[in-house]
């Protein structure tokens, strides 16, 4: 790390809330402890009137201490911290922070990096202060940019705007923690630094590309926050799409940033915007097989958080169709839902048919599956000839699963890596204003319908694979899932 960044005053904006305790908080006592100069000062700023320490007692439960050496660098980190009280719409309580950022700056040239995790009604005043108070007299100042990016295209732009008025699109950093995942950090070195996938990675080999988000839990107790979004606005116009442009875009001439980013502006100018006979939308109700005081008794609508009647969907199948060269004709198939029967995030590219069959239709399609969470993996399925004198044909799989190819190595957590990479200034895992409002024209139009109509979503049992009409969708653009085939691991004590 350069010099520079050993002068930088990290400032957790919105530092009383419920994502700084569980994620900043801990992720950046990670940092200091692995990557960051031991007098590298961090500062809290929310309108709750609480001291540092009540602020580390919050934490202490989401911060992972496994050994003694854990719990000094805890204490070490909050040794460096401070935390201000004050008002988010105040100019007065912006400058006293500024003031106080100074006086623990010791004088000397210094970076500020603000990361705001506060809620959208109060966004503008935030931005608006700190550009009037709180920039750096000589150093960089960097802004990063918690979700929601707005709430449709128009209120996204508006939003851009206010941001472009007050600060460069490189002193922004709009941060969506599934490009910090290691799969998605992967992608590109998957993609374009394998020779073999080249020639197959297009229309003339793949029949369909399904991108799966699976929760197996669901609101609990969180439904005033995730009612007015619902899982299209929650999930798929932000995480999902960047994990779309990985798998659609096509090689950047170089890893810069803007290269990168440019690239997955590219292919999402060509995603066309979703139609409603395209998407399935569903809600879980609660599995009265149960126990009562189980989650999966309560359905969506026994949420006391969720308003009467809402018809907010909490499971959502979309296909978008991508009109260029290599993809026309590939449903990208994507799928994301609370209360299901498992917790996982994929990519899976299923390929056509091998042709001329001379095996009596008994091998299944070929697919390549990365398994972003949990548990890292790419592996392809494939048939082969099982063991012995019969002639039997068998689903099986080239198995690469990072934690064991790569163990003894750290798979830093998503924010941790994202937060290491403001530091550094590098933008090529954060979402650029214009490919943020590409995003949002795909889903405008769905989500405006969806808004307006109010339709009623398909009930799915807690705990289930979410709506048969699903599979049905699935089926219309002829991806095929046989069931006759699980991901089992290798015992290495048997290799």
């Amino acid at each position: 790390m350069s010099s520079g960044n050993a002068d930088t005053i990290f400032v957790l904006v919105g530092a009383s809330g419920d994502l700084s305790k569980k994620k900043i908080w801990p992720t950046l006592c990670n940092l200091k402890r692995d990557f960051l100069p031991s007098n590298s000062k961090f500062v809290g700023y929310a309108r709750s009137k609480l001291t540092i320490e009540e602020i580390k007692a919050g934490v202490k439960p989401h911060y992972k201490m496994k050994t003694a050496e854990d719990e000094e660098a805890f204490d070490s980190f909050f040794s460096n911290s401070t935390y201000m009280s004050g008002k988010y719409d105040e100019v007065s309580s912006f400058v006293k922070l500024s003031e106080h950022l100074k006086s623990i700056g010791g004088g000397r040239d210094i970076n500020y990096v603000f990361y705001l995790a506060v809620p959208p009604s109060v966004f503008d005043a935030v931005t608006s202060n700190i550009k009037l108070c709180c920039m750096a007299p000589k150093g960089f100042t960097r802004i990063v940019v918690e979700k929601p990016f707005g709430h449709d295209l128009e209120s996204s732009d508006i939003l851009s705007k206010h941001l472009a008025s007050l600060f460069t699109e490189q002193q922004l950093y709009r941060i969506d923690h599934y490009l910090g995942k290691e799969m998605a950090q992967n992608m590109l070195v998957l993609r374009f630094g394998n020779q073999m996938f080249g020639p197959i990675w297009n229309n003339q080999s793949i029949k369909a590309v399904k991108l799966t988000f699976k929760e197996a839990i669901g609101t609990k107790g969180r439904g005033g926050y995730f009612d007015p979004s619902g899982i299209i606005r929650d999930v798929m116009q932000n995480h999902m799409t960047q994990l779309l442009c990985l798998v659609a875009m096509e090689k950047p001439p170089s890893l810069e940033a803007d290269d990168i980013r440019a690239e997955k502006v590219k292919v999402l100018k060509r995603v066309q915007p979703i139609v409603m006979e395209d998407v399935v939308l569903g809600q879980y109700v609660g599995d009265k097989t149960k126990p009562e005081d189980s989650e999966a008794y309560q359905g969506y609508l026994d949420d006391p958080t969720v308003p009467k009647g809402s018809t907010t969907p909490t499971f959502a199948t979309a296909v978008l169709h991508i009109k260029n060269d290599r993809w026309e004709g590939v449903p990208f198939i994507i799928k994301a839902g609370k209360g299901l029967n498992e917790r996982k995030a994929e990519i899976r590219l299923q390929f056509k048919d091998a042709q001329g069959d001379i095996f009596s239709q008994k091998c299944q399609r070929n697919e390549l599956v990365f398994r972003v969470q949990p548990n890292e993996a790419v592996y392809a399925k494939l048939m082969t000839k099982t063991p012995g004198m019969e002639f039997k044909l068998e689903e099986t799989e080239l198995d690469l699963t990072l934690t064991e190819r790569f163990q003894g190595h750290k798979f830093p957590d998503a924010y941790e890596r994202l937060l290491w990479d403001v530091y550094c200034g590098n933008q090529s895992s954060f979402v650029r204003s214009d490919e943020l409002k590409e995003a949002w024209r795909i889903f405008t139009p769905l989500l405006k319908e969806i808004d307006s109509r109010k339709p009623t979503p398909v009930e799915y049992i807690f705990g289930s694979r979410g709506p048969q009409e699903s599979d049905e969708l699935e089926r219309k653009y002829d991806l095929k899932y046989s069931g006759t085939y699980s991901y089992v691991k290798q015992n290495k004590s048997q290799l």
